[in-house]
């Protein structure tokens, strides 16, 4: 294991972070040194050397192992967090130290479950750093790194489809070596696109550059506690509601509709899948909520279904009503999409709609083999027959899923968190959802968790956002060296 390499693109993630922090300081000087200044100029000062030192000293190279590939995402995520919260926590405020770790990884991994009740009265330069982190890690450390390293190097491709894995990457053309560049040109693109869009909404251009940084990474951190609800337009959550589900698609699917000017390859069956379970769900949910009375007229249900089942199905979070009025039914809805969410190669998190269209393929295939042992049966996803080596990890992916959130919901109950809470919450911060229900709901925060319990949901939110995989190769490689 080469350390002197794995730091040296470890510190090219933190210098990412340094980058971001340094336009936070700018906005503070802009905003006449507000309290934020002195915080983060000395987060930045301290990120950024510990960034620059083995950048500088050590050499650059070709060479890197799967192994060290593995190492490289898993510290780059954690150093992120731990980097990342040095600007919460020396500003202080609502932030003491569990809650700083909580905000900084809730940032990362693109949760956007808060501790803050009062945002409003957080400093601008704290709220842009806020965001900042939804941006740096909606488009993933990896991917920093993936631009940075070298492209000979043979653990790149590798690294590539870890982050961009997908069952139904066979249903778009891109080469190897450019599948990074694309999933950063569909980001950015999606990024400015909903920027322009806010502005032109009415929404004020803070808020606007705030929000869609939020928007293309699903995130969900907003600058108003009533986040979207706040702006009170129609045309801002209609914006919304459009951009959480384009950055929910495969970033390789809307490349090419882009660059074919075709709208044929979102005719992918995983992309019917998932709108088409949206769409349902919505409905679904529209009907409970008005029949139950929360909403006054069939126009707002449907709306408020729309939006909030977008929301969280894509991950991002955002809220235009508080879900905690609505009926448990509706609730338990919203819970199974913030199980399934969006479509891999995209931002979301989750066991992805891909995998929860091949698990429901894998049982009506075995159905079938039972009805008809002699019959030949293939699993079919598009034009496409998948191998079962293709579907096996992805059906032992929702597995490995039930297993940490059963682990996850058993941790937050012995550490106080009551039944409601514990299954919805864990739900949410391993799918890096955000809002869960009751007082976690989409307009609650979760500053009231138990310090135990925060911990458990930011370990939730980590796995969540590596998709488990890349955490258990570190793990399995530090039980070998024990044993060696």
């Amino acid at each position: 294991m080469n350390w002197k390499v794995i730091s040296r693109y470890v510190g090219i993630a933190l210098l990412v972070s340094a980058l971001f922090m340094l336009i936070s300081l700018g906005i503070s000087i802009l905003d006449g040194k507000d309290s934020t200044f002195a915080p983060l100029l000395v987060s930045f000062l301290l990120t950024a050397l510990v960034g620059a030192f083995p950048f500088i000293f050590v050499h650059k190279t070709t060479t890197i192992s799967l192994k060290e590939g593995y190492v490289i995402i898993v510290l780059s995520w954690l150093l992120s967090f731990v980097f990342g919260m040095l600007p919460y926590a020396l500003w202080g405020g609502p932030f003491n130290l569990e809650n700083a770790w909580f905000e900084s990884v809730s940032g990362f991994t693109t949760t956007g479950a808060t501790t803050l009740a009062f945002i409003e009265e957080i400093p601008h330069s704290l709220l842009f750093w806020r965001s900042s982190t939804h941006f740096i890690g909606g488009l993933g450390v990896v991917v920093f790194l993936l631009l940075i390293i070298p492209p000979g190097s043979p653990v790149r491709l590798r690294l590539t489809n870890m982050e961009l894995s997908s069952v139904s990457r066979g249903a778009y053309r891109i080469r190897a070596g450019k599948t990074v560049y694309v999933f950063a040109y569909v980001y950015l693109g999606i990024g400015l696109l909903a920027f322009v869009s806010y502005l032109l909404a009415g929404m004020p251009a803070f808020d606007a550059l705030n929000h869609a940084m939020s928007v293309c990474a699903t995130g969900g951190f907003s600058t108003r506690s009533l986040s979207i609800a706040a702006f009170g337009s129609p045309l801002i959550e209609f914006v919304t509601i459009v951009f959480m589900l384009l950055a929910s698609l495969h970033f390789g699917l809307l490349y090419i509709s882009v660059a074919t000017r075709s709208l044929k390859p979102l005719g992918n069956p995983v992309v019917r899948f998932f709108l088409i379970s949206f769409l349902s769900v919505s409905l679904l949910t529209s009907l409970i909520i008005r029949m139950s009375g929360v909403e006054p007229t069939w126009g707002t249900a449907l709306w408020h279904s729309l939006f909030q089942i977008a929301s969280v199905v894509s991950t991002t979070g955002f809220a235009v009503c508080d879900n905690s009025s609505w009926p448990m039914l509706a609730n338990v809805m919203m819970l199974f999409m913030a199980i399934m969410c969006g479509c891999a190669g995209s931002t979301t998190g989750g066991v992805k709609a891909d995998r929860m269209l091949v698990l429901g393929k894998s049982i009506g295939l075995q159905v079938n083999r039972i009805l008809k042992p002699t019959a030949v049966s293939e699993l079919r996803l598009g034009g496409r027959f998948l191998k079962d080596g293709e579907v096996a990890p992805q059906i032992l992916y929702i597995a490995l899923y039930a297993v940490l959130l059963a682990l996850s919901v058993l941790l937050t109950l012995l550490l106080g968190m009551n039944n409601h809470n514990a299954f919805a919450a864990s739900i949410s911060c391993l799918s890096n959802v955000g809002p869960a229900i009751q007082e976690l709901g989409s307009l609650g925060n979760f500053a009231d968790v138990p310090a135990g319990a925060k911990l458990v949901f930011t370990l939730d939110m980590f796995l969540g956002r590596v998709e488990i995989y890349p955490v258990l190769a570190v793990v399995a490689m530090v039980f070998e060296r024990r044993r060696g």
